[in-house]
């Protein structure tokens, strides 16, 4: 029970928001940070994150709201104002006018929240005019993106940790840092970059008890008709497809079309498609959108039935997040799951790019004199390349290895250790999406797992509706007993297989059956052996030639001897598919910066690198963080005049396309 006192936030929350009741666990959250007390609160997508900063701001005072997405700050700038609270926001996709307007606002006392890019914070005079009016409450929204541990990491949010002591001048300004997703190493690493000492951490809601996730392995070519089969069922729409490329939601899109109403939606859209097909989506006017991974973000669409991954995102962080758009309005809802062994080898090649050798950011870093280079030469003379040398000067930077400073000249930055923190870096982001894979093949609850990854210890137990709880649940996966033939092969698999090590399965394979028995039926006696208990896997890499070689290996659960006299009765396999053929789908086309068609033209490539510092400057980071010198190279090369023209070309993707889109072709279509 709450004392009278304490009506007040019941009271708040119905007049103020036109709400009812509170949500779970949004109470304790709202009352601690109302009281001026930090806090980090990790709450999945739909929770009800966003009010407990909303309204402890409004008992405390002038709130500051720190976040990195613009469309983020557009939907929660929407919402405010719809339920009549006084908010304004100042990010790059503005004019300038109207920001300073909205700093007006906030000056004047004219408004309760202000949505800030956490970018303004770094750029002169910004933080002490808006100290002129102090916030009362601080709010550092995707607080994940601080984290080099996190599945977003944004270099421009490392820097809050120095600006939030001169915004809490006095001691009376509580922070609340937010976020859905946070491992719990990122949870400590969110804390001590903001240095927020010992505040109290709510890591709640994470278990989802309407639904049922199913992951199941298919080939890319099969994905199609597979999740097709299951959004027939008009019970399974609205439904969100995620696929890992434009090309794809393309393609699936296209043969869908026949079915039902459904929408496309990638970052090579223009900016009006893209919120048509949003609104579409919102008023049930499209059944299905296909989408890449940046769809979702702000959709207020609370009776999403079904979410398909057509392929299997990067991380653990990733996949809750998106799978958790479908039912929010506490139905019964599914997240269908479709990957393979080849979505990890092309996330080991994103991983690869994104993340060069460590002997690479050595030798750049050797390369750079305590007296300084001008970027563009160092990039220049680097047998590396261009592409691969401003990758690692990116890198070198993010780790305070190097400095930037405005006229574009690097220098030693004042790291010491930063060769062990890249490699472990390079190790935690390489094994996110192993962890995703393993979870994915592993035996036990689904939810569970997830709770568990995410350190929510408020749940307990089994979810009772996944593919491994409830298998007679389940759309695509159908376990049975296992068959005479199969018996005898288990049996001699439990002979060759030790308990006091794990050895290669496929060597497992070879030396038990050769070619007696199909890679695949083996797999799914192995898969079958695990979920009894009678098993443990794990999968494991090794370097051969420079490319990483990944392998599943295996191991008795338990000495042969002490495994029950019954065991191969308690195993289940899984029913072998009728594939499913594919067509040959279209390969994209995407230029490339390996592949010039056209002669680079010069003088554009100096007004894009003039436009680039501009922009830097006004964002307050170094010229390479808006774009790579590749990019614009090949931006000068090719001269796109259209919005799909620009989302073709190498390292314009999504976010840059979001934020620089329309400035970009007004520089390479004027005069």
């Amino acid at each position: 029970m709450h004392s009278p006192a304490d009506d007040r936030y019941l009271a708040t929350l119905r007049d103020r928001f036109g709400l009812q009741q509170f949500r779970p666990h949004q109470r304790e959250v709202i009352e601690h940070v109302a009281d001026g007390r930090d806090a980090l609160l990790v709450m999945p997508t739909g929770g009800g994150k966003s009010l407990c900063y909303q309204l402890p701001g409004l008992l405390r005072g002038p709130t500051l709201v720190v976040s990195p997405l613009i469309a983020l700050m557009e939907d929660q700038h929407h919402k405010l104002t719809q339920v009549g609270l006084r908010c304004d926001r100042i990010h790059s996709g503005r004019q300038r006018g109207d920001s300073q307007y909205a700093l007006r606002r906030w000056l004047d006392g004219e408004l309760d929240f202000l949505l800030v890019a956490p970018e303004r914070l770094r750029i002169s005079g910004f933080v002490p005019r808006l100290m002129q009016r102090p916030p009362k409450l601080i709010a550092i929204d995707e607080a994940h993106c601080i984290s080099l541990w996190g599945h977003d990491f944004r270099p421009e949010y490392r820097l809050l940790g120095d600006r939030l002591p001169e915004l809490r001048v006095g001691g009376d300004c509580p922070v609340v840092a937010l976020t859905a997703t946070a491992t719990i190493r990122v949870q400590q690493d969110i804390v001590d970059q903001l240095k927020l000492g010992a505040c109290k951490r709510f890591i709640r809601g994470f278990a989802r008890e309407n639904l049922a996730l199913e992951l199941v392995e298919a080939n890319p070519g099969e994905r199609p008709e597979l999740a097709l089969k299951t959004l027939r069922d008009p019970a399974r729409r609205p439904a969100i497809a995620y696929c890992l490329s434009r090309q794809t939601v393309e393609d699936v899109a296209r043969a869908w079309q026949k079915e039902f109403r459904v929408a496309c939606y990638h970052a090579g859209m223009e900016a009006e498609d893209r919120a048509r097909v949003q609104d579409q989506f919102t008023r049930g006017q499209a059944e299905v959108v296909v989408a890449t991974l940046a769809f979702g973000m702000g959709i207020d669409k609370a009776d999403i039935r079904t979410v398909v991954h057509l392929g299997m995102p990067g991380s653990v962080e990733s996949y809750y997040q998106e799978v958790g758009r479908a039912g929010r309005d506490g139905l019964p809802s599914l997240g269908l799951g479709l990957f393979s062994y080849a979505d990890l080898k092309l996330h080991q090649s994103f991983f690869e790019r994104a993340y060069p050798p460590l002997s690479n950011l050595t030798m750049v870093h050797g390369a750079v004199p305590a007296a300084g280079v001008a970027r563009e030469e160092l990039l220049r003379v680097s047998p590396l390349g261009l592409e691969a040398a401003e990758a690692c000067v990116g890198k070198l930077w993010g780790l305070g290895a190097v400095v930037v400073d405005a006229e574009d000249v690097l220098r030693p930055g004042p790291a010491k250790q930063w060769q062990l923190e890249y490699e472990r870096q390079r190790t935690h982001r390489e094994g996110q999406c192993d962890t995703l894979f393993d979870l994915s093949r592993a035996a036990g609850c689904r939810m569970e797992a997830l709770v568990s990854y995410f350190g929510d210890h408020t749940h307990k137990g089994r979810c009772g509706l996944c593919d491994r709880c409830n298998p007679g649940a389940a759309r695509l996966r159908t376990l049975r007993a296992a068959n005479p033939l199969e018996r005898r092969q288990m049996l001699k698999i439990v002979e060759v297989l030790p308990a006091s090590r794990s050895v290669s399965l496929g060597k497992v394979h070879r030396d038990a059956f050769s070619m007696a028995l199909e890679r695949k039926a083996f797999d799914r006696l192995i898969d079958g052996m695990e979920r009894a208990g009678v098993v443990d896997t794990t999968y494991e890499s090794f370097d051969k030639e420079g490319q990483t070689i990944r392998y599943r290996s295996g191991r008795l659960a338990m000495p042969m001897g002490r495994l029950p006299l019954d065991w191969v009765d308690t195993v289940e396999v899984e029913e072998a598919r009728v594939p499913v053929k594919a067509g040959k789908a279209a390969k994209p086309k995407r230029r490339g910066a390996g592949q010039p068609t056209e002669p680079v033209n010069q003088a554009l490539l100096g007004e894009l690198k003039a436009w680039r510092k501009a922009r830097a400057q006004l964002d307050g980071v170094p010229a390479f963080v808006v774009m790579s010198d590749a990019t614009l190279t090949e931006l000068a090369r090719v001269r796109p005049t259209s919005r799909d023209m620009l989302a073709a070309i190498h390292g314009i993707g999504p976010k840059n396309l979001a934020k620089y889109g329309a400035e970009l072709l007004a520089e390479l279509t004027k005069g």
